[in-house]
């Protein structure tokens, strides 16, 4: 999709600002969403930080003074989207951020000095918004692979035009393989050796994505600075021309100016037409891995494309989350990446989706009884976390729980940021047994939002699994209802011999008031007439 200015009234427009804190480089992109979803851009920033100078070895921290520029940057970027009006960002942070030991303390800094709440997001994840990105620049007809080098990260992504089927990240990117090379030459001259180990590196860091992908048959993009720059210095080095917006390298021409680059002196690199000088440095091993990719993948060119990355899809990624899928089809990638996972640990389908139902109409129901004020964002986080509740007896049924939180805290599920992973995760493991407490690393590693999140998504659905104890759908329908004096109902319509779950709730009821925060009662509703089981005996909470 081409930006374009909106028809709609002005009173409805939205000013949205995008941040993307990469490795190398701070982007900014603030936009003016219309209401027929067409939108235009107000400013592009970018600035080179170098956040993950230094990064890359046995220490994988992040630098006082890197983050120091990354927390100015994104300070004057965030004053810079308030001036043009915007009233939300959307910020995501990548390679450099997503591996530092110290991420909490850059996140924390970035929150509190700079007035950025920044989602760090796997590598896979934002191959799948590289993608997104694609789909909003480029028409495809047919297949579409992209590469984006980072400085820490490789992106891969390929699919059609309701976007990606396959989605990797390769852990090395122009400034890490700089890093992690032998030095160059005194006057930063990198001999022919040298530049072979560089691709010998690449080609085992990628091995598995490689032999993945195979041969693929699909038109060939690259969306990184890196690949543009190299774009770039061919059409004036090669072939006398400035490059086209979206310019074609072909392998040979890529191979002969990564020969010249790597023959120079640094200080002559900063000179070349069409290479930014802030790249002279790593613009080799950036030329390196897209050497080595285009070789092992059997690509004879790749066009280049400016404004087009991560930024970009992050835009087309607010859209669809809007309500404005038809931007981009397949935007339920959230809901097939978690039953792609549940389906690998063969788990009870049938079960966690009546689970699932179940929950979502307590949640519903709960906020209509004033217990909570959440909204659409932690509806779905519950849904996803009752689809894999139980995935954890593929390991082992004692402590499945357990095994639950630590299948989904380190998978790699696509259209998530790490923070919602880890909500996931959490709400998953109090399913059963203990409720959320510090004690337990899955609760105390949480923000104290996210702790709130997890205890009210918990309850709900450790409520609901007791009412599909038997895994037979025994409860069609359950509800609460707040009565006089606060206490709350419990509705339930069952759908058949519905013992077993009357004893379980009956066995349980302390711990489930508990995590409600209330005094419950319960009434069965077996066709029409009401009939009270028990009445309320726990004193109540307030609410969270």
């Amino acid at each position: 999709m081409t930006a374009s200015t909106g028809a709609g009234g002005a009173a409805a427009a939205q000013t949205v600002a995008f941040i993307d804190i990469g490795t190398n480089s701070v982007r900014l992109m603030v936009v003016r969403v219309e209401p027929d979803s067409t939108w235009s851009i107000l400013t592009l920033q970018k600035e080179t930080v170098r956040l993950g100078e230094g990064e890359f070895g046995e220490i994988r921290t992040l630098r006082a003074d890197a983050m120091e520029r990354a927390v100015t940057v994104c300070a004057r970027f965030a004053g810079l989207a308030r001036n043009h009006g915007a009233d939300r960002c959307v910020a995501v942070a990548t390679a450099a951020t997503r591996e530092a030991r110290n991420q909490a303390d850059f996140v924390r800094r970035l929150r509190e000095d700079a007035g950025v709440d920044v989602h760090v997001v796997s590598g896979k994840e934002e191959a799948r918004l590289i993608y997104l990105g694609l789909l909003g620049r480029v028409h495809v007809d047919d297949r579409a692979l992209v590469i984006d080098i980072g400085g820490g990260s490789t992106e891969i992504a390929i699919g059609d035009r309701t976007g990606a089927d396959f989605v990797d990240s390769v852990s090395l990117g122009a400034i890490r393989l700089t890093a992690e090379s032998a030095p160059p030459a005194a006057d930063g001259r990198i001999k022919a050796a040298a530049y072979d180990s560089m691709r010998h590196h690449v080609r085992l860091a990628a091995e598995h994505t490689l032999r993945d992908l195979g041969r693929p048959t699909a038109t060939v993009y690259g969306t990184s600075g890196t690949i543009v720059n190299l774009a770039a210095v061919a059409a004036r080095m090669l072939h006398e021309r400035p490059p086209a917006r979206d310019q074609r390298l072909t392998r040979g021409d890529l191979r002969t100016v990564a020969k010249r680059l790597r023959g120079m002196p640094a200080e002559r690199r900063r000179d070349v037409p069409g290479l930014a000088a802030a790249r002279a440095d790593i613009i080799v091993a950036g030329a390196a891995i897209l050497e080595t990719l285009m070789d092992e993948l059997g690509l004879d060119a790749i066009v280049a494309l400016e404004d087009c990355g991560l930024r970009e899809g992050l835009l087309v990624d607010h859209l669809a989350r809007g309500g404005h899928g038809e931007l981009v089809r397949g935007t339920s990638v959230r809901e097939r990446s978690v039953l792609q996972l549940a389906r690998a640990t063969s788990f009870d389908e049938r079960h966690a989706r009546q689970v699932a139902g179940l929950a979502l109409e307590l949640f519903d129901t709960a906020r209509a009884a004033r217990l909570h004020r959440y909204g659409s964002a932690e509806r779905d986080l519950l849904e996803y976390a009752a689809l894999l509740h139980d995935i954890g007896t593929f390991l082992s049924y004692t402590r499945h729980h357990q095994h639950t939180y630590y299948l989904v805290r380190h998978a790699d599920l696509i259209g998530f940021d790490q923070e919602e992973i880890a909500i996931i995760a959490a709400t998953a493991y109090f399913h059963r047994k203990a409720l959320p407490a510090p004690r337990f690393e899955a609760f105390s590693g949480l923000d104290r939002r996210s702790r709130k999140v997890v205890r009210r998504l918990g309850a709900l659905l450790r409520l609901a699994e007791h009412l599909d104890g038997g895994h037979a759908g025994a409860t069609a329908h359950a509800r609460l209802q707040r009565e006089e004096g606060g206490t709350l109902a419990l509705q339930i319509e069952p759908a058949g011999d519905w013992s077993l779950e009357q004893w379980a709730l009956e066995r349980r009821r302390e711990s489930i008031e508990k995590a409600l925060g209330r005094p419950l009662t319960i009434v069965v509703r077996p066709y029409p007439p009401a009939v009270p089981v028990r009445s309320p005996r726990s004193p109540s909470r307030a609410r969270d």
